[in-house]
């Protein structure tokens, strides 16, 4: 893919790009919502064993009421009589009754977790394939305008924080809501003015986590917002450490991530604020509950209203309301970043997709690379950049492409490659239109070498073979033979197998763009197009190269877009480019007769070259 922006021809247009911060949380919510309904029967069945682990978890108290009553009504007369009188068989009954009770509370909450986790990952797993399938539908034009650091960012930083939420979070939320309508209807069936005391200060922490939460979620936006932006600043100046040396940027780079980093830890600073002011505010309410419930429920016990064992079974229920109540804040508030984060991913999702390949697309029965433009007009926003270029190719004719830096020749080629659409005019291949093609075989149709080298993680071989499934080894040695390349290839500690990435030094760029040209040469296209194919290899691999090329491109349609005119001079027709126009076209003798914009650039070269 020819990227404008990375391109040293490309036409300059804006591309900044502002973050928007994130506003519709109950749209969010909805989206997400529907997308856990897929799983409804596992999230039934996760509700259904969390109430059955909660129910035995509220049985608890009241077994323990009946164990202190009996052991209250064993010692209360020991004065009297000067011996205990308790029940131990009751208390034993009682403690294999808890006992059993806990285990199979246990059991319920293990199954329960086990199924969310598989609910949470199932979700964030079709949520990354959705991902991963838009990003290949975008059209060029969105990287142009996002930074990969703030892509990559919302894909890894902001799911994770989604997967986080809903494997634990959600569950404990739900846990909570249903802990708090279970303790609080036991506490009813204790004592109804007791219970409204509980409920009072139980609706004083709900109205404050509920205030502090609405205001919680700016925070947890711009948070996330301030992570992607310092990702991708950290991404790009990794990628030009050279340049930033080179011009002693140090400095400069220094005090520009300083301030991201500020601006993240001042965002980061007031959303764990927020989360944790909460707990001391809900605690404050419960001891305030606790005191007052305290004080009247030992009038009540006095007064014979209630047991002693009863009130300790109401304190139990109170806590297990205003615990949750706890945690329900810090959960509310992780899942407000968490609806922050996941909005920024429904953002990529929601992004426009390239123009739909037509229903009934046709095919080139026999392919031969005649390329026609008519009328052809483009701009990347509403002011046109091409105006109108008309252009006939013949199959097997080699036409190159020049002109100054900007004058639009990779967009020209990006055009004919489908990348960007068409303002208005046609381009066709052998007499049909290329929007009447599906993008993937009109692309397959095509060979590229880019003026810069891409290459994966994986063996040599793999890198050569990834324009052409299922080559053989002999075409791959074929093809990096004719590029040159199987030379140094041989030089290698494992040949075709030696594995390259990042850190392998011994590769040099030259070489590797020799391994992008045999990728090309193997595809074995009908049309060819070379952007500056040898602009990162010395002169005399140059002239070994060109050689390959030549017999490459005979019988073949081929753009070259070349910046070195010495390399030029037999190509079919020339294409002199200039704001976006075609300005001169002919071979390389009639344009310099015609003393235009061709030959002031080639007479340039020439004058420098023998400088």
């Amino acid at each position: 893919m020819l990227n404008e922006e990375n391109s040293t021809d490309a036409i300059s247009f804006d591309t900044e790009m502002s973050v928007e911060k994130a506003k519709d949380t109950r749209k969010t919510v909805i989206r997400l919502i529907k997308l856990l309904l897929n799983q409804k029967w596992k999230i039934i069945v996760v509700i259904f064993f969390t109430i059955i682990s909660l129910a035995f978890t509220m049985t608890a108290p009241l077994i323990f009421s009946k164990a202190i009553n009996t052991i209250y009504e064993g010692i209360k007369n020991v004065s009297h009589t000067g011996y205990f009188n308790i029940n131990f068989n009751i208390i034993k009954k009682l403690s294999l009754i808890l006992l059993i009770i806990y285990l199979l509370s246990s059991f319920a909450n293990y199954i329960e977790q086990n199924i969310m986790a598989a609910v949470s990952q199932t979700l964030v797993l079709s949520i990354r394939k959705k991902i991963s399938t838009k990003l290949s539908k975008v059209p060029l034009k969105y990287y142009d305008t996002h930074k990969k650091g703030e892509i990559l960012s919302r894909i890894s930083n902001d799911l994770e924080k989604v997967s986080e939420t809903l494997q634990s979070g959600m569950m404990q939320f739900i846990t909570a809501v249903l802990t708090i309508i279970g303790a609080v209807s036991l506490m009813l069936s204790i004592n109804w003015i007791l219970t409204l005391i509980a409920i009072f200060t139980i609706i004083m922490g709900g109205i404050a986590t509920s205030i502090i939460g609405k205001k919680s979620i700016n925070y947890f936006s711009n948070r996330q917002e301030s992570l992607g932006k310092f990702n991708g600043q950290i991404e790009e100046y990794f990628t030009g450490q050279m340049v930033v040396k080179t011009f002693n940027m140090e400095e400069e780079i220094i005090n520009g991530v300083e301030i991201t980093n500020n601006k993240l830890y001042s965002d980061e600073k007031k959303a764990q604020f927020i989360t944790y002011a909460i707990d001391p505010l809900i605690r404050l309410m419960n001891q305030i509950g606790y005191v007052l419930i305290a004080s009247l429920g030992a009038v009540f016990v006095i007064q014979g209203k209630l047991s002693i064992g009863l009130i300790q079974a109401f304190f139990q229920y109170v806590d297990q309301a205003s615990e949750p109540l706890t945690e329900a804040a810090y959960i509310l508030n992780s899942m407000q970043a968490a609806i922050a984060s996941l909005e920024r991913v429904f953002e990529i999702l929601d992004e426009d997709e390239s123009e739909a390949d037509p229903i009934n697309y046709k095919t080139i029965l026999n392919p031969k690379g005649n390329v026609t433009f008519e009328n052809v007009q483009f701009g990347y926003g509403e002011e046109l950049i091409i105006k109108g270029i008309n252009l006939e190719v013949k199959a097997g004719q080699k036409v190159a492409i020049v002109g100054p830096t900007g004058a639009g020749k990779t967009t020209l080629i990006n055009l004919i490659m489908r990348f960007y659409e068409l303002n208005d005019g046609k381009i066709k291949i052998d007499g049909i239109d290329i929007t009447e093609l599906k993008r993937s075989y009109l692309r397959s149709l095509f060979g590229m070498v880019l003026q810069d080298s891409w290459l994966f993680d994986g063996s040599v071989k793999d890198n050569i073979a990834y324009s052409r499934e299922r080559a053989t080894i002999s075409e791959i040695k074929e093809a990096a033979e004719l590029a040159r390349a199987d030379y140094f290839i041989r030089t290698l500690p494992h040949g075709y197998d030696t594995v390259l990435n990042d850190e392998n030094s011994s590769i040099s760029q030259g070489q590797k763009q020799l391994l992008c040209i045999a990728r090309a040469i193997l595809a074995n296209p009908y049309i060819l197009i070379l952007d500056e194919a040898t602009s990162s290899v010395d002169t005399c691999t140059e002239l070994e190269i060109q050689n390959a090329m030549d017999n490459l491109m005979k019988g073949r349609t081929s753009f070259i877009i070349a910046h070195r005119l010495s390399t030029i001079k037999n190509a079919d027709k020339i294409l002199v480019m200039d704001k976006g126009n075609i300005v001169e076209q002919g071979n390389h003798s009639k344009l310099l007769a015609k003393s235009g914009l061709y030959s002031d650039i080639y007479n340039s070269q020439f004058i420098h070259q023998n400088k």
